[in-house]
């Protein structure tokens, strides 16, 4: 682990893109700024952490093909109902 020292409005830069900033220091906790391209993902470690076991849950679930069928018939039927209608007044 590599272990920095950095005060109030100092930066660490990770690769060519990735720039880790001390935005406010207290009691409690230290807010930090980063910014990174759109690509990046960035999640806090317990965010990560349950994303990585729900794809491991996924990946481990068996399912027929007619489950997978059923479930994006679901999908799109939610999206169908969610979405707007037109009527001819609003075209006009």
């Amino acid at each position: 682990m590599l272990v920095f020292t950095r005060k109030l409005d100092e930066a660490i830069i990770i690769g060519d893109g990735v720039e880790v900033r001390i935005l406010r220091v207290g009691r409690h906790g230290v807010k930090l700024g980063i910014t990174a391209p759109s690509h990046i993902a960035i999640h806090r470690r317990e965010i990560y952490d349950q994303i990585r076991e729900e794809n491991r849950q996924a990946a481990t679930m068996p399912m027929s093909a007619e489950g997978i069928v059923q479930q994006l018939r679901q999908i799109l039927e939610a999206r169908q109902s969610s979405a707007p209608r037109s009527t001819p007044e609003a075209n006009r």
